[in-house]
């Protein structure tokens, strides 16, 4: 993470930061029969970069389940009502469904989550919740199954699920 963030100073130096540099490297080499007693660097405070680096902490709208452990960490012991997708990467309908979900649910501005469970990497999850035919998405609140529907809805009809679901 350091790293990151030390090549994307570098990396947005400015002309200015570049120019600074020189002239505190060339009067370091004007200077070379005097002792240099500090170091010039591009992040030493009289070069300072003149922006901050932008924080964001964005939370993300949807978040996919790693194992059984996960699941139960962040979607049956979560406080928030959440929407589990259940999908296949050779799915079709599950690829026009999942971003359409998402939408709906980055709608409701953090009061609902969503899950994404791959049915090939995660058996076990989908027939423990009976899932058949895929996509299958499945609301939960408090670790119980609240409501669930099978295949593709049009946009109206899953922001009135996601409402629904937050709702109740």
């Amino acid at each position: 993470m350091a790293h990151r963030l030390l090549v994307r100073r570098v990396w947005t130096l400015s002309t200015k930061d570049i120019r600074c540099l020189r002239v505190s490297t060339a009067s370091m080499a004007s200077s070379s029969l005097r002792p240099v007693t500090s170091r010039v660097s591009f992040l030493s405070p009289s070069c300072a970069l003149p922006r901050p680096l932008p924080h964001s902490f964005r939370r993300e709208v949807s978040f996919n389940v790693q194992d059984q452990e996960d699941f139960t960490d962040r979607v049956i012991n979560s406080e928030l009502p959440v929407l589990v997708d259940f999908h296949a990467q050779w799915c079709g309908p599950c690829k026009i469904l999942g971003p359409r979900l998402e939408k709906a649910v980055a709608k409701q501005k953090g009061r609902v989550a969503m899950a994404k469970v791959d049915i090939d990497d995660h058996t076990d999850l989908a027939i423990e919740y009976g899932v058949s035919a895929v996509p299958t998405v499945i609301a939960m609140r408090g670790g119980d199954v609240v409501d669930q529907f099978v295949g593709i809805k049009d946009d109206d009809e899953l922001d009135s699920f996601v409402t629904k679901i937050i709702g109740q």
